[in-house]
């Protein structure tokens, strides 16, 4: 096992899909000690194991700072936003994310940190009906539309990773579908659909409000076992550079995610409104992950009932403290 015995950064320690890193790598990697970078989100799981460290990793100094001493590094620190902003500031998810992961592998390569996963998305994947393996990105055809912006910082710092690997760091990717669970965003105004659906589900609303088509289709994966390719990914030595997708490899419909949501609320709402004229994204959009089955021999473990069901559960106990 490469991951015993040490020291791992992690950049956006408090985000939801941190989190859900940073809670997989404490249960099940009991030999390694965690470096874990935040910046606007104060920590909030804690462990002996763990040294928070504050950082804007905008910054040089910052990421430079905060990763020395570590011998491997998983970036998760994101922008990140839902259909709300993507449609009327698209921009926000562009120079932040740019800037934030040029630095870090900068960082490490100055700081000696041999072996990096960085967290990409399926938003540079190009328009497409079905399922796409990593090979099938068309860099001659631009992102969907909906992603223009995001999709091609993705695609730069997909590059830079292939850039440093050539300098010597061994890089690997993580093309992301909808990861979601427990410490995500839940405000209205910046959280994705799931959350969004769920806060709604608890909160009682009446009519119930579901934004876009019941018909429109996601591939979502619960963040547990996103975390868990991203750890196999990292501790898997004879990989030295490779891309993966990671999601769930099914479609799961916004209105099955609306119909989840309310039974695991306890909620039956008198009326259930489809808001066609809310910002919405594309209608489907799903990888193929038998490279990730094939070659870490990893397999999601949860369906999307029971992450929506874990999720509501958390959501329940932590929304009257939760700002985010």
């Amino acid at each position: 096992m490469y991951l015993k015995d040490k020291k791992i950064f992690l950049a956006g320690a408090t985000g939801g899909v941190g989190a859900g890193i940073l809670q997989h790598l404490l249960r099940n990697y009991p030999d390694t000690r965690i470096k874990a970078a935040y910046s606007k989100t104060r920590p909030y799981i804690k462990d002996k194991k763990v040294e928070y460290v504050k950082a804007d990793l905008r910054l040089q100094r910052d990421c430079r700072r905060a990763s020395f001493g570590c011998d491997c590094a998983i970036m998760t620190a994101a922008n990140t936003s839902g259909a709300r902003i993507l449609k009327t500031e698209p921009w926000q998810q562009v120079n932040d994310n740019l800037t934030m992961n040029s630095q870090m592998l900068e960082a490490f390569y100055f700081n000696k940190v041999n072996r990096v996963v960085f967290v990409s998305s399926a938003t540079v994947y190009q328009e497409f009906q079905g399922y796409i393996k990593e090979d099938q990105l068309d860099l001659n055809i631009d992102p969907h539309p909906a992603y223009m912006g995001i999709g091609w910082v993705m695609r730069y710092i997909e590059k830079l990773c292939k850039f440093w690997h050539q300098q010597g760091m061994e890089i690997v990717i993580a093309r992301a579908t909808n990861p979601f669970g427990p410490y995500f965003k839940f405000n209205p105004k910046t959280s994705n659909f799931i959350p969004a659906l769920i806060r709604k589900a608890v909160s009682k609303m009446d009519p119930f409000e579901i934004w876009g088509s019941p018909d429109v289709e996601r591939d979502v994966l619960y963040v547990d076992d996103f975390a868990c390719a991203i750890a196999m990914m990292l501790d898997n030595y004879g990989i030295k550079f490779d891309i993966f997708n990671v999601g769930s490899g099914t479609k799961t419909s916004v209105g099955d995610v609306a119909k989840l949501a309310l039974k695991y609320a306890e909620h039956s709402p008198k009326e259930i409104k489809y808001i066609q004229d809310k910002p919405t994204t594309i209608k489907f959009r799903a990888l193929d992950c038998a490279k990730a089955r094939d070659l870490l021999g990893w397999r999601p473990q949860y369906s999307a009932e029971q992450g929506i069901g874990e999720t509501v559960e958390w959501w329940i106990k932590h929304k009257d403290k939760w700002k985010k």
